[in-house]
C-alpha cells in the first residue's frame, strides 16, 4: 500500500480499461453496450478497505455487486485503484455527484452502483480517453493510487 495507516477505510475510484465493446450481464442493464474505453467506478468501504480493493482485482470470484460483473468480465482490465484514506461516506455520493463535471465523463448506466446513496444517478462513468492521475490528485488532494504487493 503506498500509504501507512491504521484505518482501512475510506473512498475508492476504479479505474477499468474495457478492451472492446460488450453487454453486461445484469438483468437491470440488458442490452446496453459497454464501450471500449475507460470506465471509473466509485465505492467506499468503511472497513476492511484494502481486502474490498484487492476482491475486485481478482476475476474469479462470486458476483454480489453490480460492479462484480464488470470487474470479472474478461473484458475488462482493472487498471489502477485511488483511495481516499479515512473519506467519510458521504464523499462517496459527492465524487459520483462531481465526476461528470470535473472529468467530462458520461453516465451509461443509471442506477449502477448506487444503492447504498440515494441522491447519486450512478457510481459508473466513462471517458474514451484515461483520466490522468495528477488530474485526480488535483480534485482530490488526499488520494493515492493502490498498489498490490508483489505476492497479491
Amino acid at each position: 500500500m503506498p500509504k501507512t495507516t491504521s484505518s482501512n477505510s475510506g473512498i475508492y475510484i476504479l479505474e477499468m480499461y474495457a478492451c472492446e465493446e460488450f453487454q453486461i450481464q445484469v438483468k437491470k442493464f440488458k442490452d446496453i453496450s459497454i464501450p471500449k474505453g475507460y470506465h471509473y467506478y466509485i465505492g467506499s468501504a468503511q472497513k476492511n478497505l484494502s481486502q474490498r480493493i484487492k476482491r475486485h482485482f481478482r476475476k474469479e470470484k462470486k458476483i454480489h455487486w453490480h460492479i462484480d460483473h464488470l470487474t470479472s468480465d474478461e473484458n475488462i482490465k482493472l487498471a489502477n485503484a485511488y483511495v481516499i484514506y479515512d473519506a467519510p461516506k458521504n464523499m462517496e455520493e459527492e465524487i459520483a455527484n462531481d465526476f461528470p463535471d470535473n472529468f467530462k465523463s458520461k453516465i451509461l448506466l443509471k442506477g449502477f452502483g448506487n444503492s447504498d446513496t440515494k441522491g447519486t444517478i450512478t457510481h459508473l462513468f466513462y471517458n474514451r480517453k484515461k483520466i490522468p492521475y495528477n488530474h485526480f490528485s488535483a480534485r482530490y488532494q488526499s488520494i493515492v493510487r493502490f498498489k498490490l504487493s508483489s505476492n497479491e
